[in-house]
């Protein structure tokens, strides 16, 4: 009996068995069935040639450290608002008028406090429970 196979579904289809077929099954060997999908061995995952065929590869290294992903996260918000901290001081430091109302300032040290506080919170690292910014931080440009 001919064994086939189709990318789409992940899934083999023997002739006469299965009435229906995928339209891009293609015909595969017993012995690449057996090795590729019956029986991939610890660490391989399926991937597939121009012709449809599988076929294994490494598994991608999964992601064990959340805490340091999350991290790198919060990192990244600080430095990208540390600059109107920054400005809105040295305008006070030089009697300018400032951009930011006291209001948005007292907002902004907040926000990079919860920042800071992120990793010591009992949700850390789930990314559904990250500190969020005040809206109209994404409006200010620097």
């Amino acid at each position: 009996m001919k064994r086939y196979y189709s990318q789409t579904t992940g899934c083999t289809y023997l002739h006469g068995l299965h009435t229906s077929m995928p339209a891009d099954a293609v015909e595969i060997s017993d012995a690449l069935c057996e090795l590729v999908i019956s029986n991939p061995p610890p660490g391989k995952i399926r991937a597939h040639d121009e012709k449809g065929l599988p076929y294994l590869i490494d598994a991608p290294a999964p992601v064990d450290d959340l805490e340091s992903l999350e991290r790198a996260w919060r990192d990244g918000e600080l430095s990208a608002v540390l600059w109107m901290r920054e400005r809105h001081r040295d305008q006070l430091e030089i009697s300018e008028v400032t951009t930011l109302t006291a209001e948005q300032f007292n907002d902004l040290l907040v926000y990079m406090q919860a920042l800071r506080d992120w990793p010591q919170s009992p949700d850390f690292p789930a990314v559904e429970n990250r500190p969020i910014a005040p809206d109209w931080i994404a409006g200010q440009t620097q």
